[in-house]
């Protein structure tokens, strides 16, 4: 992509990493995003490297990675830091998080499903959702 003498405004490098302009903001503010330079006028220009680190960022959040975990992979990720072990660690306790919620979305899923096919859905005042969301936990 070329960024021309000026670089990148925030809107288009936002849309260039498919991420709303307050995400960008957002992961300045929390240092996930180095600042950009700034045009004589103070307008943010952004170059490539901002683009590649933000779509890297927007990947590894689409995969459900949290803020912290983003953070060690992109320190990770940086020349000479490379350790696909410690990669590994993370993605792997991720992905032990992300079978642990489809267990029990699994399970919310077959609870909800045997209710539903309870409900005979006649204008009764018996109602088998409605009973199971009122019943003690």
């Amino acid at each position: 992509m070329v960024t021309g003498p000026r670089g990148l405004s925030i809107g288009r490098m936002a849309a260039a990493a498919g991420v709303n302009l307050e995400t960008v903001r957002y992961y300045e503010r929390i240092g996930l995003m180095p600042p950009p330079d700034r045009t004589e006028g103070g307008h943010r220009a952004y170059d490539a490297a901002h683009v590649r680190r933000l779509a890297f960022i927007r990947h590894a959040r689409a995969l459900g990675f949290g803020i912290e975990d983003i953070r060690t992979l992109l320190a990770l990720s940086a020349p000479g830091h490379r350790s696909c072990r410690d990669v590994r660690d993370i993605a792997s306790a991720h992905l032990s998080e992300v079978r642990t919620k489809l267990a029990h979305l699994a399970r919310l899923e077959r609870i909800l499903g045997d209710t539903v096919d309870q409900c005979s859905g006649a204008a009764t005042p018996v109602c088998p959702v409605l009973d199971m969301l009122d019943a003690p936990i």
